[in-house]
């Protein structure tokens, strides 16, 4: 738990203490409970993994299936709105803000979730969509819609708004 109170407190300059993190930071609570979830999932109580993912949802406002696998120190910044599915792999050191979606574009159960590499940020609110891999070291702008693979070290960012010319006096 030390490992993960020390990447927030690189992650966040916000971060003043490591009391604060872990008694008043959402995200290492929703990891905290996620993995106790994915053991009993592991084993198959079902019922009890999806009631403890409940309650981390409730006291956290994030969602974690908790048959998703998550790898060391992910730092998931003010976290509300977040949404991890159940297929969903994600790789060490990665750094999620709120309302990020890793989630499915079918129902088959089969892998439907994004696999996302190591070292990865996912910018606010966006939504990373299907059984695709996003490779290491990428970066992923907040809003942006991701569909397909994106390749190690790639930089997404969603559609740029247009700037429309100045209307002109007569």
């Amino acid at each position: 738990m030390f490992e993960l109170l020390k990447a927030y407190k690189k992650y966040d300059p916000a971060a003043k203490s490591y009391l604060e993190i872990f008694f008043l930071y959402p995200g290492p609570r929703a990891i905290f409970f996620h993995q106790i979830a994915h053991g009993l999932y592991n084993i198959g109580l079902y019922f009890i993994a999806r009631l403890v993912a409940d309650i981390s949802r409730t006291l956290t406002g994030i969602e974690v299936h908790p048959g998703a696998r998550i790898g060391k120190r992910l730092v998931i910044d003010h976290g509300v709105g977040c949404v991890i599915g159940e297929t969903a792999i994600i790789g060490d050191d990665c750094v999620i803000f709120h309302g990020v979606t890793l989630g499915g574009v079918k129902f088959d159960p089969v892998k439907r979730h994004p696999t996302v590499g190591n070292r990865v940020l996912i910018g606010a609110g966006a939504k990373v969509l299907g059984p695709i891999t996003i490779g290491d070291d990428a970066r992923i702008g907040a809003n942006a819609v991701v569909l397909k693979p994106v390749a190690a070290g790639a930089i997404i960012v969603a559609p740029q708004s247009v700037e429309l010319p100045a209307k002109k006096n007569s």
